[in-house]
């Protein structure tokens, strides 16, 4: 009877032969029948070689589970490839041969075999039957001693923790609960990913994500728990299916220190076991086991299993991993059991000042009582142990790490057993030096596409604030569990927190009030990363004092709110550092880094930080110099233009100017309306040719000369000649000007009389109230061109209800394609206007200009309308 069964289908590739491989054993381990994984794996990777390789079709494996054993099947698409048949009374020929071991194989090792043939394919299966064992028991270890057992709780608590298909919790037990302080109501339905402690590390490690679609899973990492605080736990994950073949993980927490209770026993031999010719089998201590099995990919679960089976074959309470830094100046810690594991992660000492005997870590050394010289190993204190060996990892003579192992009793180790450690870490060395560069590689290339991807977003904008986001969400969570950067706008002056981010929002507004109340870093222009303590002793301070006013005893000291709560000092409580942002040789702020309770920083992630700040550094200054830029530019071009238009009597007046540019550059079109004495006004609207200063100096004097002229009592024509002249004066200076101006009075009759001169700028047109359009005046020369100018004066009456439209030239050159909307589409455009006020004139035309081309407009434009009201109507 079938009681459970598994199937999948591989491509006729040589990878294939791998994964089919993969796929029996996560089968049979997840099935619980470890014992048979081996000879089934050996099998299934023989036959699938078979269907894959030689007969060069794709395979489909077939697992069956009965009361029995495991029947497992591979089929091929082959059917005319015929299996030769053995006699029984013939020997197989030599193992040695080339082909054939398949078959011999299942020979050799299943309880059963056989092929069978039908239409479509061929199918060659094996029987393993499980060996024969009590009933219930998978595994036994040897009666000890009670003081040698493991150390637990008193009550054990076993936190089960299940994780959808999304990686969502879908259930948490009353142990998760009691472990970490979290209610089923605040967990279900949201990422693990939001509770795991997994290690960031761009372009390197497993993440919680990719062990989570494994099979099955054992190891260490952290929960934070409800206060914030990272509590180190052992998991074993084990992936399952419900009846509708929905999968989900099933995850079984305790606290890392009670890691037995889950902790898979070493497989292999036991030491004292015999062979079955009575001679006793040769002794493997787990490092053989370890080594003799290949290397995983990341560095990560390499180093834990190392520091793991070391722990064990020394029988230690603890075990640590260190390695070097680029420069064999330091050494990281970078993987520990029975040590408080996040704390220590990426802590780092110098070489020199390692554990050894002589102040070095590059020569063995045993300390038998750590408490007779305090302070011999730093990442020792204060955790209880008292005897340690430390030996270290070379290759080719080059220091790459050290590995220590230690226990809470004194006089544990020995010179015996720094030899024994110092001959395992020789053979792990190379191992875990390879592993170290192809983490580095990996780290490199991702560090190098993350800058490559900073730089793109932080070129991709010059506004100041967004620059600031930017910073910030680059380095959180990737480099970063927090990120405060602080800008300093003028030399000598203090330092301004500017932006607050953290990857938990909600804690966003008491991170904030908590820096607001430490002094600012330094404004230091030393490269590099610094330590910053101040954030965490103010936090763990302004914990201090909401537990003591909490418990009643506390004083009237209130310089920090209650909001800055246990969780905030957990947010906050590892290490800090601060990054100058230096631009152009002065220190314009500083980028702000930080990491919860009991975590570091690794080396290559804050070199990675230098490099972004030095790019952020100057992205923020080119941010802060365009600010500044468009803010002059902008200041500029409302001092061209009138600051108000005064009130025409018995005239409609309505103005509208769009500055093209993205920072509205200065110079180009203007205009103006101003009155020259009682019953007369001057209007004006004119296009310098060009934008910038050079043009924005012939506007500023346009503007200025026609008012000072006008009102010292000139005409219209010896206005532009004298503007004329003035603007010839100013030599290589000098911009062609196109200038409409006139003269306004408005008539008794409800009237108005317009004098006007036309000096190279588009016509002005008049609406009728009958809807016709026409030009009000006749072209004259520009100014700025010819010394000579004979201009002359035109004069035109606007009768009630009359409009005059005047515009520059970027109103007319509107363009889309090859189409431009020329003085025709204007006319028709004002043709349509007929009835409307001025203002909704201008509107109309503007809204025209606008839709006229789907691209931004590419020059200035400027439009002046004036209408003369027709009388109202008398109610009859």
């Amino acid at each position: 009877m079938i009681t459970a069964r598994a199937a999948a289908t591989f491509e006729p590739v040589g990878r294939s032969v791998a994964a089919a491989r993969g796929f029996v054993r996560d089968t049979l381990q997840g099935w619980g029948l470890g014992d048979i994984v081996d000879d089934a794996v050996v099998l299934t990777s023989e036959l699938v070689t078979n269907a894959v390789v030689h007969a060069g079709t794709a395979a489909d494996v077939l697992c069956f589970r009965d009361a029995e054993g495991v029947r497992v099947e591979v089929a091929d698409h082959y059917p005319e490839r015929e299996l030769p048949l053995h006699d029984a009374g013939q020997p197989f020929g030599s193992p040695d041969r080339e082909g054939g071991r398949g078959l011999l194989l299942c020979s050799a090792l299943a309880s059963r075999w056989g092929v069978d043939y039908t239409a479509a394919d061929k199918r060659v299966w094996f029987h393993l039957d499980l060996p024969d064992r009590p009933v219930g028991t998978r595994s036994a270890g040897p009666c000890v001693p009670d003081t040698a057992l493991p150390v637990a709780a008193t009550r054990v608590r076993v936190g089960v923790v299940q994780v959808d298909r999304g990686g969502n919790v879908s259930a948490w037990n009353s142990d998760a609960r009691e472990l970490f302080g979290h209610t089923p109501e605040q967990v279900l339905g949201k990422p693990l990913t939001d509770l795991a402690a997994w290690p960031h590390t761009p372009g390197t490690g497993t993440g919680i994500a990719e062990a989570l679609r494994l099979s099955r899973w054992e190891g260490s990492y952290g929960v934070r728990d409800h206060e914030g605080r990272t509590v180190p736990v052992y998991a074993s994950h084990l992936r399952v299916r419900d009846s509708d073949g929905e999968p989900s993980t099933v995850c079984l927490l305790v606290p890392d220190h009670e890691r037995a209770v889950l902790q898979s026993p070493q497989r292999g031999p036991a030491p004292d076991a015999a062979s079955g010719d009575g001679r006793e089998r040769p002794t493997s201590d787990p490092f053989e086991v370890f080594i003799g099995s290949p290397a995983p990919d990341d560095l990560d679960g390499l180093l834990q299993r190392t520091v793991e089976r070391a722990r064990d074959m020394l029988d230690g309470d603890a075990a640590y991993l260190l390695l070097a830094t680029d420069d064999e100046t330091e050494l990281e810690v970078r993987a520990s059991t029975g040590l408080p594991a996040a704390r220590q992660r990426f802590a780092r000492v110098p070489v020199e000042g390692g554990s050894g005997r002589y102040g070095s870590a590059r020569m063995p050394s045993v300390h038998e009582d750590l408490s007779v010289v305090p302070g011999a190993v730093p990442l020792l204190s204060g955790t209880g142990m008292r005897s340690v060996v430390t030996v270290p990892l070379k290759v080719e003579g080059r220091l790459t790490g050290s590995l220590g192992v230690a226990a809470e009793s004194s006089a544990r180790y020995t010179n015996e057993e720094a030899l024994r450690l110092q001959f395992a870490a020789d053979r792990i060395a190379l191992a875990v030096e390879r592993a170290r560069l192809t983490e580095l590689e990996r780290l490199r290339r991702g560090s190098l596409s993350f800058l490559v991807e900073a730089s793109d977003l932080l070129a991709g904008t010059l506004d100041r604030d967004q620059t600031l986001a930017l910073m910030a969400q680059m380095t959180v969570p990737t480099l970063a569990t927090w990120c405060a950067v602080y800008t300093v706008a003028d030399q000598g002056s203090e330092p301004t927190l500017s932006y607050v981010l953290h990857e938990d929002e909600d804690r966003i507004d008491s991170l904030k009030a908590l820096l607001g109340r430490v002094d600012a870093p330094d404004p230091v222009p030393t490269p590099g990363a610094r330590v910053w303590t101040a954030p965490t002793e103010a936090a763990h301070s302004a914990a201090l004092r909401t537990s003591l006013r909490n418990a009643g005893m506390g004083t009237d000291d209130h310089r920090f709110s209650p909001a800055a709560s246990l969780a905030t000092a957990a947010a906050v409580g590892g290490e800090t550092v601060v990054l100058p942002l230096v631009a152009r040789n002065r220190v314009i702020g500083m980028l702000t880094l930080g990491k919860p309770t009991d975590e570091r920083f690794r080396q290559e992630i804050l070199e990675l930080a230098e490099d972004l700040s030095r790019r952020a550094a100057l992205a923020l200054d080119n941010a802060r110099l365009y600010s500044e830029r468009t803010a002059i530019s902008q200041s500029l071009q409302r001092s061209l233009l009138p600051p108000e238009l005064p009130e025409v009597p018995g005239v409609e007046v309505e103005v509208i100017y769009r500055a093209a540019g993205e920072g509205n550059e200065v110079g180009g079109d203007f205009y103006d309306l101003f009155e020259i004495r009682d019953g007369a006004y001057g209007f004006a609207i004119g296009d310098v040719c060009g934008t910038g200063p050079e043009a924005a100096a012939v506007t500023g004097l346009a503007r200025h000369a026609l008012r000072l002229l006008a009102r010292e009592g000139f005409g219209g024509p010896a206005v532009l000649e004298r503007l004329n002249a003035a603007i010839l004066d100013e030599g290589t200076r000098s911009r062609f000007l196109t200038l409409l101006y006139g003269e306004l009075w408005p008539q008794p009759d409800g009237s108005a009389e317009l004098k006007v001169v036309c000096a190279g700028h588009p016509l002005p047109l008049r609406l009728r109230p009958n809807g016709t359009v026409a030009p009000a005046a006749e072209p004259q020369p520009l100014l700025g061109v010819m010394d000579d100018l004979e201009l002359y004066e035109e004069t035109v009456v606007l009768d009630p209800g009359d409009v005059l439209l005047c515009v520059t030239d970027g109103v007319t050159e509107r363009r889309e394609g090859t189409r431009m909307l020329g003085d025709d589409g204007l006319s028709d455009a004002l043709t349509a206007c007929t009835g409307l006020n001025a203002g909704a004139v201008a509107a109309r035309i503007m809204r025209t200009v606008e839709r006229f081309a789907s691209a931004a407009p590419s020059d200035d434009m400027a439009i002046l309308a004036m209408r003369v009201p027709a009388p109202q109507a008398e109610p009859g």
